[in-house]
């Protein structure tokens, strides 16, 4: 542990009590954020994981899986089921590359890209849902990013 580190914790302080988790905040926010979606999500016969691919197809359709993987941090034995139940529910294709056999390009099928105009509320509804202004949410989603970005980063250095 850092000396900045050690310094910012006040003397006392028990670091194992739940309370003062920080990684416990972000589960059970996560966990309550993704509860909030699901009946919005249900309505639309989606699943949060399958709806955040949806949202990247929807911002770029025919894209590599890798490419989505990456845009998830997924690696592609977490993917390939969701995007086999996508393809099954009629939302997009799964089809080899033609410059390179080796890799999978996902396509929305018309259904998936009028899908879109169904899922166009949930943004707004989760914002009013949360209570919070949307100022107040892009200034946690950027301070999330950069604690996300450096904890792979750490990852990346074990390795």
């Amino acid at each position: 542990m850092s000396t900045a580190t050690k310094q910012a914790l006040a003397p006392g302080v028990n670091l194992l009590a739940l309370d003062n988790q920080f990684c416990f905040a972000l589960y059970s926010a996560s966990h309550a954020m993704t509860k909030t979606y699901k009946p919005m999500l249900d309505r639309l016969g989606l699943t949060y994981p399958q709806y955040l691919v949806m949202l990247v197809l929807w911002e770029q359709d025919a894209i590599l899986v890798k490419d989505i993987g990456a845009r998830l941090f997924l690696d592609s034995g977490t993917l390939t089921p969701l995007l086999k139940r996508l393809e099954a529910n009629g939302l997009v294709s799964r089809n080899r590359d033609p410059r390179d056999e080796r890799q999978v390009r996902i396509v929305l099928s018309d259904q998936g890209r009028a899908l879109r105009s169904e899922a166009q509320q949930i943004p707004e509804q989760v914002l009013c849902a949360s209570g919070q202004q949307i100022a107040q949410l892009a200034r946690m989603r950027a301070e999330l990013a950069r604690v996300r970005d450096e904890l792979f980063k750490a990852l990346d250095g074990e390795t």
